[in-house]
């Protein structure tokens, strides 16, 4: 009975398993005319913007190509080093589990009454933001779970040179990274975000 066992135990620890998270493709070294920095983004309260809406690529299927329809996402510009987006890999092998933490940290120059109540709104809220970067790539954070403020400031430093303004720091916890938004056509940010749903962009 033993060596029956010992035999069944082999054949099932030794049978080949065809695994999703097999990988593709390689990669080569780029060129380097890449970019860092952020320079807007794009905010969609969480409610306006649902998951059933989305169409993914169908060939890259981490890839949206379209957000949805008659979508309003409010614009805030960016224009500082200190705006930044961080994604963390949480691996557990023990577990089986993996997620991907995102941390977008951004700056907003001078202090306003209209200000503070829009960003008291934010901590409030859950919402998810498609990320505008310096190489204009569009990347949505928050996608399924949206993002929270988890830190930050208002204030006005001690001299003059100071930050009179405030720093928001958002996080999220999603099962994939940050997609890609890629409409099927659009060259410039403007025919992208048109072509990804967004129909009114609210700036002030």
């Amino acid at each position: 009975m033993g060596q029956v066992s010992n035999c069944l135990s082999a054949l099932f620890f030794n049978k080949k398993i065809d695994m999703s998270c097999d990988i593709t493709a390689g990669r080569v070294e780029p060129c380097k005319d890449a970019v860092g920095g952020i320079n807007n983004i794009y905010i969609f309260n969480y409610a306006d913007l649902p998951e059933s809406g989305f169409t993914f690529d169908a060939t890259d299927t981490d890839v949206i190509d379209v957000l949805g329809s008659s979508l309003t996402a409010y614009k805030y510009e960016l224009k500082a080093t200190t705006n930044t987006l961080e994604q963390t890999i949480t691996a557990s092998r023990d577990n089986g589990t993996t997620f991907f933490e995102q941390a977008l940290n951004i700056t907003l120059k001078k202090m306003t009454k209209e200000a503070n109540k829009e960003l008291k709104l934010l901590c409030y809220g859950r919402p998810k933001i498609l990320v505008e970067t310096n190489n204009g790539d569009l990347l949505l954070c928050g996608h399924e779970h949206g993002l929270d403020v988890t830190g930050g400031t208002f204030a006005t430093g001690g001299a003059l040179g100071d930050l009179n303004g405030y720093t928001l720091t958002f996080s999220g916890s999603e099962k994939v990274p940050a997609n890609f938004c890629v409409p099927a056509t659009g060259t410039t940010i403007a025919d992208k975000l048109t072509n990804l749903g967004i129909t009114t962009i609210v700036t002030s």
